[in-house]
């Protein structure tokens, strides 16, 4: 079992990238790998005004707590962090951040995709396409590729 307590923040602002690296590694010499991911609202052919993200609180925070345990039990890593936004992000602004540290570069790696694909395909939260023309707000649907990709480690235990 992990004695590292993952860090999972669920906030409407914006995260600081290169603080939440700092803050994982100050003073810490054992860890000689941080693979981080970012995850930035993108507007595929400039019709997106803003993209609106909602979630259930309380609800949100365990939920990717237990996930983030999961990956803790699977990999043996000497950090993890969870930043997730909520509410309207514009394209170009952060949404998502996952920072996982370990030893040795490989398992910071495997760390951070399996979070991602757990928050891409299962996470609590839910996304409204807002469009630039003033039409009709849209559902975001979890695409094919994100559920298969959440697939490959349902295999891998």
């Amino acid at each position: 079992m992990s004695t590292v307590k993952p860090l999972i923040l669920i906030q409407s602002g914006d995260f600081d990238t290169a603080a939440e690296i700092a803050r994982m590694t100050k003073d810490r010499r054992g860890i000689g790998a941080v693979v981080t991911f970012s995850g930035l609202c993108r507007d595929e052919a400039g019709m997106l005004a803003a993209l609106e993200i909602e979630h259930y609180p309380g609800m949100a925070e365990v939920e990717i707590g237990r996930i983030a345990e999961e990956a803790l039990g699977r990999w043996t890593l000497t950090g993890l962090t969870v930043v997730h936004r909520y509410g309207f992000i514009k394209p170009g602004e952060n949404i998502v951040l996952v920072v996982a540290a370990s030893a040795h570069r490989q398992a910071a790696f495997e760390a951070a995709s399996f979070l991602m694909d757990y928050l891409k395909d299962a996470a609590p939260f839910w996304k409204k396409q807002h469009l630039v023309s003033g039409g009709e707000s849209c559902w975001v649907e979890v695409k094919p590729k994100d559920k298969e990709a959440l697939k490959r480690w349902q295999k891998i235990k």
